[in-house]
């Protein structure tokens, strides 16, 4: 079944600015650290204890590309992304990755659109201007990024 058809899709006329969406409980496991960091990140602070022992990480901990690839699940799975007329994204700006990520962690989101604004050489397209914040069960800041989402324009629908 096309999402379309399940939920009622939101368009770009229908997306409001500064509303804070809250959501996310995701528990990071050691063996999806492991799993992830072998295929994508297979460096010894993701693979190993005593690697990681050595490191300015102290333990164990999780690729930064698997902390994006976390919030990016729980923003599909909780947000109004999963009901929007998304078109793609051409990226993201200033990920950072603030603290650690450690298997035993649990992450949650916060997602804002910050700015709208229609394509000039696109009509049919709208623009999204977000940012993400994760934090852990701490509510200590993890990862932040902006990114810029395209959306479909209602018109004359």
């Amino acid at each position: 079944m096309v999402l379309s058809e399940r939920l009622p899709m939101l368009y770009y006329e229908d997306i409001e600015t500064n509303i804070v969406q809250k959501f996310g409980s995701y528990e990071v496991t050691r063996e999806e650290v492991i799993e992830f960091a072998s295929k994508y990140d297979p460096q010894p602070f993701h693979l190993d204890d005593d690697a990681a022992a050595k490191t300015y990480f102290g333990r164990l901990s999780a690729s930064g590309w698997h902390t994006a690839a976390m919030a990016m699940r729980m923003l599909v799975d909780h947000a109004s992304i999963n009901k929007q007329a998304g078109l793609g994204s051409p990226g993201v700006e200033n990920l950072r990755w603030l603290q650690p990520v450690y298997p035993g962690d649990t992450l949650r989101c916060e997602h804002v659109t910050l700015d709208k604004r229609r394509s000039e050489s696109r009509p049919e397209m709208g623009l999204l201007k977000a940012m993400m914040t994760v934090f852990n069960q701490h509510d200590d800041k993890v990862m932040t990024m902006e990114s810029t989402a395209l959306i479909e324009v209602r018109g004359d629908r």
